[in-house]
């Protein structure tokens, strides 16, 4: 369609759509009134002697006039497209002023448009603002009832038992930056609660970036506004008009504004009276803005990022100064609160030697390089960093010392012998799911139930009933093991323990992450759960140095901008398009010119980066542009309309991906460029090659994917070949499964490099177990250069009972911390000898960890009990865990929980007579 010449044009063929698409009937003049003649001869005075440029002998005729109970209430000025609307402004507000001086009653609101851009102006409250389309009636309705039955905010009281927060703006768009933890969702309820009752607002738009988020949106709104009427109720997917708080995910929003083609399916951008955007960070301004830029209401942003991580997009977004977000609650004052709104945590650094060192065969010791030849490894061939670790390499040893950690360092269960609830974040789906076999394997007497993993993709996830309800509301599971599921929204305040089992590297996602723990419990006792009955704190096991990478990058490393996959295929096919103007292929170039304009025709129309750009747009798909079309044109397509391709719908990521690299193949082959080109193939084959023969739909092209794979195929290629494979195999590259990476799986035992708990020192000084460790090998290792016994020690020598009180005289001159119980302890040794502790320290003969050795004996002691039931062998499974986790056994322990949960009687139930004994030595040889 060629673009408007006259404003009549204009009128016809934009604004009169735009209007019958809001719900306009221009053919009812109950509705619409156009050329409505105002007459200021019958006007007052004052009306009369206004002086306008276009008087028509005392008349002004106002181009549409919207009417609602029998009278104008809103005026619409229109400009043809060449010209800007604005200038149609001032104009459009004497008409209105001049109405109501006539007719009395309240000022009509103002309009103005040139069919690309439509302005709406409540002069009476608020600016212009730019709006994607008009109002419907039922829109017009409401704000003359606003207008009517609204009260001053400023005399309507905020409920405090819903928001416990004090807020309070007048801005048109604002951001709440405030502490994960500290209860957005409990403000943004106690906002609507206000807004509502004032009628200063009827509807109200919750967005979310995730399924679980809605659900825990819902149940909020549920429990602060149990009266209001809420989308969607259980079951529900069609879009309900009735509602009055309506909570879903941005893409879902997205789809329905780009599916609101007719009156029955458009959703007004006025149908919202204020607009809520969660977790407002980097998304929302990529995609997403559209949602929050389409919608007219008052619109709040929420955010847990710190306002120095912030990025300045979202200020802009929000019309906020860099920097400063309208109101910000940080997690200090949270803390510092009395009554503290949020816990505060604790660290413990947890390292092993393999993530430290990496695993490199020469340096593993005989036993570990015998294991790798068992099981068919070439030693000298295993070399890997520990980065390397759940990326190229599993180590079930690595996994194990971390799921053992977490259960010996965790916050425990009022009973101190399970973890209360937990979240540990994987690295991967499969590393999450080998993380839970472990602790079946380690921790079988708990069938299964302690830790779940609980993933997005698991449909038994979501909803009453599924793992994340059952994680939040029971006693088991008690640890969730998630991969970006939880790391960020999901509210479990009984949270006490996290575990970081992969390296993050945003700051604003590491905050958010830490935030799972921040929760503080109800003051009601009678809402406290039996495992959590009260919290002060929470433990954070950092197994990846989290903390120390945010040290010495305080803004971490986000992600880099990704250009959109329609943009870069619009811009791969002008790139193709300027090679075929010099090569001069007039066939290709027309078909690549029909390829440019379907991508176009494909946009959708009530998308508002469209809509912005709609002149462009016009301009473009009239066929005297493609006619036209000449090689400097492509720079104009490359710089204004390629980025408005970002608003292209229902993208299909590994669709796109074999488009664009089919036409850059196609681009390298006429350019003659054999390096692109095989690049180009190895891509394409790969991906090929990935389409699952087991799907019907891929099956039936199976012969040409196999043509594809060999070699003959790609020596006779040309555009109409290209082209085939891509309307043939675009859409089938949905059922792509990428194979897995091949990743090296090894099971070799791993140790404890670094673990920062605390030992108090002799003067009661706090000091972290590593600092302590290497202080103790640093002053060792600076004795030994001049220390003749020490030497002989490191050289596997023998010394006298004179020697070793020699030298823990000298040690306790060096430094009076070092003793021979704080050694044992550091070192996780509990009888050795002093001389045992230096061998060891010098790394003569290495000592075994009593955890190790407690985990060992309980192995042997089952395994050499061959007639044991499957109650008794569960029992001493426990009896292992109480063991590591308490570090002593009373008698009496063994009569009370968790025992007398597998039996009523405790041991006494399970074990008799020399079976009795047998366990109670046992116990006695590994805790004496």
């Amino acid at each position: 369609m060629s673009e408007p010449q006259s404003e009549a044009d204009t009128r016809q063929q934009l604004i009169d759509r735009d209007l019958r698409l809001a719900g306009w009937d221009l053919g009812d003049p109950t509705q619409v009134s156009e050329e409505l003649d105002i007459d200021l001869r019958a006007a007052p005075r004052e009306v009369r002697t206004i002086r306008d440029p276009h008087p028509y002998h005392g008349h002004q005729f106002v181009d549409y006039a919207l009417l609602a109970r029998g009278r104008p209430v809103a005026v619409v000025e229109a400009k043809k497209t060449s010209r800007d609307a604005e200038v149609g402004q001032e104009q459009a507000l004497q008409y209105a002023q001049n109405l109501q001086r006539i007719n009395g009653g309240t000022l009509p609101l103002v309009m103005y448009s040139n069919g690309h851009k439509h302005f709406f102006w409540d002069s009476e409250d608020y600016p212009p603002r730019e709006t994607p389309a008009f109002p419907s009636p039922d829109d017009l309705e409401w704000l003359l009832q606003r207008r009517e039955t609204r009260r001053p905010l400023g005399a309507e009281l905020i409920d405090t038992k819903i928001a416990g927060r004090d807020v309070a703006s007048r801005k048109r768009r604002m951001l709440l930056a405030m502490a994960t933890g500290t209860g957005k969702t409990r403000v943004a309820a106690g906002i609507v609660d206000v807004l509502q009752r004032a009628h200063w607002a009827k509807r109200v738009l919750f967005l979310v970036d995730r399924v679980a988020l809605q659900e825990q949106a819902l149940d909020a709104f549920k429990e602060h506004l149990p009266n209001t009427p809420r989308w969607p109720e259980q079951g529900e997917s069609t879009f309900e008009r009735g509602r009055r708080i309506y909570v879903t995910t941005y893409p879902t929003m997205l789809n329905l504004i780009h599916a609101g083609t007719t009156p029955e399916t458009w959703i007004s951008p006025f149908f919202f009276d204020l607009v809520i955007a969660d977790e407002s960070h980097r998304s929302i301004y990529n995609i997403y803005q559209q949602v929050i830029r389409y919608f007219q209401g008052v619109t709040l942003g929420l955010t847990a990022t710190p306002r120095d991580h912030v990025d300045h997009n979202t200020f802009a977004l929000f019309e906020c100064p860099p920097g400063q977000p309208t109101f910000a609650y940080t997690y200090d004052e949270a803390i510092a609160h009395d009554p503290p709104y949020l816990c505060d945590f604790e660290v413990l650094r947890v390292r092993t030697r393999f993530q430290v060192d990496g695993i490199r065969g020469r340096t593993l010791e005989a036993t570990d390089r015998e294991q790798l030849e068992i099981e068919g490894f070439d030693p000298e061939a295993i070399d890997y960093e520990g980065t390397d670790l759940e990326k190229k390499v599993v180590n079930s040893g690595t996994n194990a010392l971390i799921v053992r950690d977490f259960m010996e360092e965790s916050i425990k269960d009022p009973t101190g012998t399970l973890p209360g609830k937990s979240i540990i974040f994987a690295c991967s789906v499969s590393h999450a799911r080998r993380l839970q076999e472990l602790f079946d394997q380690m921790y079988p007497e708990h069938r299964g139930q302690l830790a779940r993993v609980i993933v997005s993709d698991d449909s038994r996830v979501h909803g009453k009933g599924g793992l994340l309800d059952q994680f939040k509301t029971r006693d088991m599971p008690r640890v969730a093991i998630s991969v970006d599921m939880l790391d960020t929204g999901v509210d479990v305040r009984e949270v006490v323990n996290l575990v970081f089992a992969k390296p993050v590297y945003s700051y604003v996602k590491f905050w958010q992450m830490i935030g799972r723990g921040t929760r503080v419990l109800e003051n009601d006792p009678a809402l406290r759960k039996e495992w959590c009955p009260e919290k002060d704190r929470f433990l954070i096991i950092d197994c990846w140095a989290n903390f120390e990478y945010f040290k010495l990058e305080p803004r971490g490393r986000e992600p880099g901008s990704q250009v959109p996959m329609p943009v870069r295929l619009f811009r791969a096919r002008l790139d193709q398009l300027d090679t075929l103007f010099a090569k001069g292929d007039v066939t290709a170039i027309t078909r690549l010119k029909l390829d440019l304009r379907g991508d176009l025709t494909a946009l959708p129309a009530n998308n508002v980066v469209v809509r912005e750009n709609r002149t462009l747009l016009n301009q473009v798909n009239a066929d005297g542009f493609w006619d036209r079309l000449v090689p400097e044109d492509l720079v104009f397509l490359r710089q204004s309309i390629a980025p408005v391709m970002r608003a292209t719908a229902n993208v299909e990521a590994k669709s796109y991906r074999l488009q664009i690299d089919l036409v850059e193949l196609g681009t390298a082959l006429a350019a003659g460029n054999q390096a692109v080109f095989d690049a180009l193939r190895a891509s394409i084959m790969e991906q090929v090659e990935e389409l699952p023969l087991g799907v019907n739909l891929v099956a039936r092209e199976q012969a040409l994917i196999q043509e594809i794979l060999g070699d003959v195929w790609w020596t006779g290629l040309d555009d109409a070949v290209l082209r085939d494979v891509a309307s043939r195999l675009a859409p089938l590259m949905h059922f792509r499964k990428p194979r897995p990476e091949a990743m090296v799986h090894l099971n070799l035992a791993d140790l404890a490099a670094v673990r920062e708990r605390i030992v108090s020192g002799p003067d009661g000084r706090d000091l972290a177990i590593a600092d302590y460790r290497r202080k103790v090998e640093e002053t060792i290792q600076a004795l030994l250069a001049a220390n003749p016994v020490l030497q002989r020690l490191q050289q596997g020598g023998d010394i006298s009972d004179q020697d070793l009180r020699d030298l823990a005289e000298l040690l306790r001159r060096q430094d009076p911390e070092i003793d021979e119980e704080r050694l044992r302890k550091t070192y996780d040794v509990r009888t050795a000898t002093f001389l045992q502790l230096l061998r060891h320290v010098l790394g003569v003969a290495p000592l075994e960890r009593w955890s190790t050795q407690v985990s060992r004996a309980f192995e042997e002691f089952i395994a050499s009990h061959t007639t044991y039931s499957a109650l008794q062998i569960r029992f001493l499974q426990a009896l292992r865990t109480y063991v590591l986790d308490r570090r002593q056994l009373e008698r009496a322990d063994l009569v009370a929980a968790p025992f007398t949960r597998i039996h009523p009687d405790g041991i006494r139930g399970v074990f008799g007579g020399g079976e009795l004994d047998e366990v109670l030595a046992l116990t006695q040889s590994l805790v004496a």
